[in-house]
């Protein structure tokens, strides 16, 4: 069931800001929208009782159902949300939309289920992960690759998550599932108020609300994805039948009446600080957010070969890149050392891959603002392929701007800082925590001889690094992508200071008191690995797999892209294997 509210949508056009959800409005919704908002609610009302009675093993069926629906729609899926931002069918970013929507749900659906089956045979989910141990007494539990086919498909890839110091394994093992270690408690009403840049956000939070919290969840989408409301009705039809789930549209006017409605008892945003900080001040129920940052790339000197200048540079620009730029987690601003001998080298291997990547629209609402901001704070900065900025800065020069604003668009900095080994990634560590804003995600690129090296002092420097995920020689957004790692803020915010949001999602295990996530990758993709594996003899700096397919200068990626969601969607064994060979082919 999905409450449309034409009047309120044209009211207030789609923003990245406070506009889409929640800003200050003269206009108000009209009576009869009112009252179908307010009939959505009661029906969830009763929905949560309804969701109260329902037996572990229930709960799981429901979410299969959601997963045998989500199968039938990946192609719909995939191109509804393409064509949304401006990729038509041929153009080879599309595989962007294939993982970062239906791809994201599968594997969700498919580790909740698993959770949900575990507790309902009285076991924990950790059961059979392993776990380890983290400076400052942090226990950390070993997310993924849990089965043979992740550590196949994302050969050199794990996820780890790091809880609050203090917590033992038997703590987490015995706390691990959340709600559903209480699942007669019911968890009242919340609102989701939906992401507008990927097309599986809202999806996730409404699972999160419901499996971790027994909230029932009323979504209010995003006026930017619209266009996909037929999609995620039927996805998500196994919640809107027996009143789990109501979807509505609308601007600013719309969410601002929801988040004050009486009878709402927590509310979630993906979104903007502006957005956050219109929610606030009148609210009277919880809060949870994730509201992005400025991410940083630290890239620790050491002796790289022209081929991983080249693959690395590649790299940053993903992160960048990636959906245009339109990302919380993209990479904005690139840490390197003033006295790395091979400083400039990799400077010009950056800028050629800035500017040979795939062209593509700045589609998200209000980026050309952005990118006009940008410019007028640098306006040296270099322009590569007509539509992007590079902002090179030397040491000492004024960095504030790109480090203080979340472009939310193809806007990528580079700040020189000095020293080089141990010294280098202390202050690369500093400069992170102490002028970059927000605190959502964080990228190191380490040549795996200097990661060797420095031992335990890299993981210490981890443990200083104040953010809520950390890939080393990955990117971030693999932690979005992997449900059983956790997403959000580094602990700490307050509704007073949330420069990245309050609270985590995803985290499909359904851990207690977490800390931060560890992506782990390989430096070298295959066949190149194998020097790392030679030089270090850790298994844990290879991969058996080529370029990964998400890279924005994949050949093949769109086609793999879709290929893998298609295994995740049917385990055909074969087709997979024809994808594994075009990956090869990137």
């Amino acid at each position: 069931m999905t409450t449309d509210l034409p009047d309120a949508r044209s009211a207030v056009a789609p923003s990245p800001d406070a506009a889409s959800h929640a800003a200050p409005s003269s206009a108000a919704p009209s009576a009869d929208d009112r009252r179908r908002m307010d009939a959505a609610i009661a029906d969830l009302g009763t929905g949560s009782r309804t969701w109260s009675l329902l037996t572990l093993g229930q709960r799981r069926t429901v979410i299969r159902r959601i997963r045998a629906a989500v199968v039938g729609l990946v192609e719909e899926w995939a191109d509804v949300a393409a064509t949304s931002k401006g990729l038509e069918p041929g153009h080879p970013l599309r595989g962007e939309e294939w993982l970062s929507g239906p791809y994201a749900a599968l594997v969700a659906l498919d580790a909740y289920a698993d959770t949900l089956g575990a507790l309902a045979r009285g076991a924990s989910p950790l059961d059979g992960v392993k776990f380890g141990a983290a400076p400052g007494g942090r226990t950390v539990v070993h997310t993924s690759p849990l089965n043979g086919t992740d550590a196949l498909l994302l050969s050199g890839f794990t996820t780890e998550v790091w809880l609050e110091p203090g917590v033992s394994p038997q703590r987490a093992r015995d706390s691990a599932g959340l709600g559903q270690r209480t699942p007669s408690t019911a968890g009242g009403v919340g609102i989701v108020l939906g992401a507008g840049n990927v097309s599986s956000i809202p999806f996730l939070d409404v699972l999160y609300e419901l499996l971790a919290f027994n909230r029932t969840v009323l979504l209010k989408v995003n006026p930017t994805q619209d266009a996909l409301v037929p999609v995620f009705e039927r996805a998500l039809a196994p919640l809107i039948e027996p009143g789990f789930l109501r979807i509505v549209t609308g601007g600013g006017d719309v969410g601002a009446y929801l988040t004050r409605h009486p009878s709402i008892d927590h509310v979630h945003v993906t979104g903007s600080e502006a957005t956050f900080r219109a929610i606030v001040p009148e609210l009277a129920v919880p809060i949870s957010a994730e509201l992005g940052g400025v991410s940083p790339i630290i890239v620790v000197p050491g002796p790289w070969s022209d081929a991983d200048l080249r693959y690395q540079a590649e790299h940053i620009v993903t992160m960048r890149l990636q959906n245009s730029g339109h990302n919380c987690i993209a990479g904005q601003v690139v840490l390197v050392s003033a006295d790395w001998p091979q400083r400039e080298a990799f400077l010009r291997e950056l800028r050629a891959a800035y500017e040979r990547a795939p062209q593509r629209p700045i589609w998200y609402p209000n980026s050309e603002k952005s990118m006009a901001r940008a410019r007028e704070a640098y306006p040296d900065a270099t322009v590569c392929a007509g539509t992007r900025l590079l902002v090179e800065l030397d040491e000492g020069a004024d960095a504030t701007a790109v480090e203080s604003t979340e472009y939310f668009a193809p806007v990528l900095g580079v700040v020189s800082l000095p020293g080089r080994g141990r010294a280098f990634l202390d202050a690369a560590v500093d400069h992170a925590n102490e002028k970059l804003h927000g605190a959502l995600g964080a990228n190191i690129l380490i040549e795996p001889r200097v990661h060797a090296a420095l031992g335990m002092d890299f993981e210490r420097a981890l443990e200083r690094l104040r953010y809520g995920t950390i890939a080393v020689n990955a990117w971030t957004a693999f932690g979005f992508l992997t449900p059983t790692a956790t997403w959000g803020a580094f602990p700490g915010g307050t509704v007073d200071d949330a420069p990245s949001g309050i609270g985590v999602v995803h985290n499909a295990l359904l851990l207690d008191r977490v800390e931060r996530t560890i992506v782990r990758g390989p430096f070298r993709p295959f066949p190149r690995s194998i020097i790392s594996l030679l030089d270090t003899r850790r298994l844990t700096h290879g991969s058996v797999l080529p370029k990964p397919p998400w890279f924005v200068t994949a050949r093949t990626g769109a086609a793999v892209c879709e290929g893998f969601t298609r295994f995740r969607a049917d385990g055909n064994w074969p087709r997979m294997a024809v994808t594994l060979v075009k990956a090869f082919g990137a």
